[in-house]
């Protein structure tokens, strides 16, 4: 049987980029029981995450480090170092740096799984050979992991804070 982990180091575990904004793999769901995991984003200033809805999990994003904006529904606010931002499930959603150095969050995804689908961006950022077939490929994952990307919000978004989404 192996070993439970009790302490992840800081600099332990996976790492991707998905150009703008990282995933660093801290809790995987496969050691809490598929409950929950827990995943750490550092984003680029200026970087949007399209909108989307997760039909299987809810996030609650931690900021550990610069300002975050973030849209959950109708609601908008800008969140700093230790506040939460809760993103249920069946609601659209965002954030996005807003501040001019870097942001880091740190996620929990409950239940576990979708840590999963950001494992498999990797590969497809790594290997997709057009900003078109990262787009169509992104959209086919999305879609097992019960995930839905929008267009909503993302022109008022990145004219009014002067923003680039993700991949861009």
């Amino acid at each position: 049987m192996k070993a439970l982990r009790f302490v992840i180091e800081p600099d332990e575990g996976k790492s991707i980029w998905l150009a703008g904004i990282g995933v660093d793999f801290r809790i995987w769901g496969e050691e809490t029981g598929n409950q929950f995991s827990v995943v750490e984003h550092p984003i680029e200033p200026g970087r949007l995450v399209p909108p989307h809805v997760h039909s299987r999990e809810d996030e609650f994003s931690y900021v550990l480090q610069g300002r975050v904006g973030a849209r959950v529904g109708d609601q908008e606010a800008t969140a700093g170092p230790g506040s939460y931002i809760l993103k249920p499930r069946g609601i659209l959603h965002t954030f996005w740096n807003a501040g001019p150095e870097p942001a880091r969050i740190l996620e929990i995804l409950s239940p576990a799984g979708f840590e999963r689908f950001f494992e498999e961006m990797g590969t497809i950022a790594e290997t997709a050979d057009s900003p078109s077939e990262f787009v169509q490929r992104r959209a086919e994952l999305a879609e097992q992991y019960g995930l839905a990307f929008s267009d909503e919000w993302v022109a008022e978004l990145t004219d009014t804070y002067r923003l680039k989404l993700v991949g861009e």
